[in-house]
């Protein structure tokens, strides 16, 4: 009986030892994150109301130097501008204090799926106008969340993190003091 119990004993030992582990695969998937930093162009000269192309006023001017230095810490990997002088002229500083070309896109025309592909894991810089750039942010979060800026609100910064697919949106708003 003694005997047996041993055996026994062994047995399961042997049996429990051999038992196949579950293999863990400890190679990490690989992370992407994509930032896009979505602005609205600054401020518009008025002075000619026909005019549908105009250019920054003075005040517009400050504030786009203004954004070049809000986003001088943050390495950006590229920089998207509508084909408009205000919206090209907003961009401007931070092109050059980036040593970075403006590329022009077509808000009516975008295809987001492969906007987000080309820019995956970089740091990016979209201006647009008062309602593409909250239609942008939308469509980058896949999600009917923000309407237009008002006309008279040329601060507002989105902020849209996609983290393995996953979006998450801040949205900030800076005052400029930059003179009339």
């Amino acid at each position: 009986m003694k005997a047996l119990k041993i055996v026994l004993l062994i047995f399961l030992a042997i049996n429990l030892s051999c038992k196949d582990e579950p293999v863990v695969d400890t190679s990490q998937e690989e992370t992407s994150i994509s930032t896009f930093y979505l602005i609205r162009h600054a401020e518009k000269n008025r002075n000619n109301p026909d005019d549908s192309d105009p250019e920054l006023n003075q005040k517009g001017l400050g504030r786009a130097m203004h954004w070049a230095e809000i986003l001088a810490d943050t390495e950006l990997n590229a920089i998207y501008s509508t084909d408009y002088n205000r919206t090209a002229m907003t961009a401007a500083p931070t092109s050059v204090k980036q040593n970075i070309d403006v590329q022009y896109y077509d808000p009516s025309t975008i295809d987001i799926a492969q906007f987000k592909s080309d820019n995956l894991n970089s740091n990016v810089l979209i201006v647009g106008h008062s309602n593409t750039t909250p239609e942008f942010v939308n469509k980058l979060i896949d999600e009917q969340k923000y309407f237009d800026i008002d006309d008279s609100e040329n601060g507002t910064l989105f902020i849209v993190k996609i983290i393995n697919g996953i979006s998450s949106v801040e949205k900030l708003i800076f005052n400029c003091n930059c003179p009339d």
